[in-house]
């Protein structure tokens, strides 16, 4: 599949993991959101997700062995066997449904989270565990079928009452609970082709980077101004699948 692609859609692809990784880096989620939906002009669904998945595997590693003393375990762990099953509804689904329908189905809910963060919406409180069923289950079909669990998981960690650094490192803990069990998944369902471990070898070195220095700028942005700026990207990403 790889050979299919000219020289400027291997640069564009370039250049989406370098701005995922960037956000990334920067906010402590949020790769699979921007690098999903515009990956897939270029890339089967069924291999962008698999890609994205593996590469931010690689940095939640990194960030979660440096900030496991931030992890809050107990908020984390009520969501693990509701995110479970949700993996494997999400691979069947990935297996059964069609690209098209898929598509605008990733299209919507991107539009819909971008939205959603451009308001800026703050929860007031400490809600109850229980949400943990809709934030595990929601996040693990997602997350699987289309890349983007986190909205799901940074929404029910605010509902908790986490702060910023709390939230950056469980949010990584989490992703290598979570992830783990959908590189299992992919792995089951025969995703990891040749052209897949050619293309991971080839973005490690972009993703490196890119998470660098997004990392590096974590504490220079308003977090108001970066989640506008994303916010207005995921639109613009979403309403092109919608009509595509």
């Amino acid at each position: 599949m790889l050979a299919t692609l000219s020289g400027a859609e291997l640069l564009y692809s370039a250049a989406v993991l370098a701005v995922a990784f960037f956000v990334q880096g920067l906010a402590g989620f949020g790769s699979g959101l921007i690098a999903i939906p515009l990956l897939v002009f270029v890339l089967p669904l069924q291999f962008a997700v698999p890609l994205s998945l593996a590469l931010t595997y690689v940095t939640a590693v990194s960030h979660g062995l440096r900030s496991q003393r931030h992890v809050r375990w107990r908020e984390m762990l009520p969501l693990m066997p509701f995110s479970m099953a949700g993996v494997v509804l999400g691979l069947i689904i990935l297996k059964t449904a069609s690209v098209a329908a898929m598509s605008h189905a990733l299209g919507t809910f991107v539009v819909l989270f971008a939205v959603y963060q451009f308001m800026g919406v703050e929860f007031a409180g400490r809600y109850s565990k229980g949400w943990a069923v809709l934030a595990g289950g929601s996040g693990g079909v997602i997350g699987t079928v289309f890349g983007t669990g986190g909205p799901f998981y940074v929404i029910y960690f605010r509902l908790r009452g986490l702060d910023k650094t709390e939230m950056r490192a469980t949010i990584a803990a989490t992703f290598l609970v979570d992830g783990g069990w959908r590189l299992v998944g992919f792995g089951a369902a025969g995703y990891y082709t040749r052209d897949f471990l050619i293309a991971m070898v080839a973005a490690l070195p972009v993703m490196v980077a890119a998470f660098y220095v997004g990392s590096r700028t974590h504490m220079r942005m308003s977090q108001q101004s970066f989640q506008r700026a994303i916010s207005v990207l995921l639109a613009i990403s979403g309403l092109a699948l919608l009509t595509k």
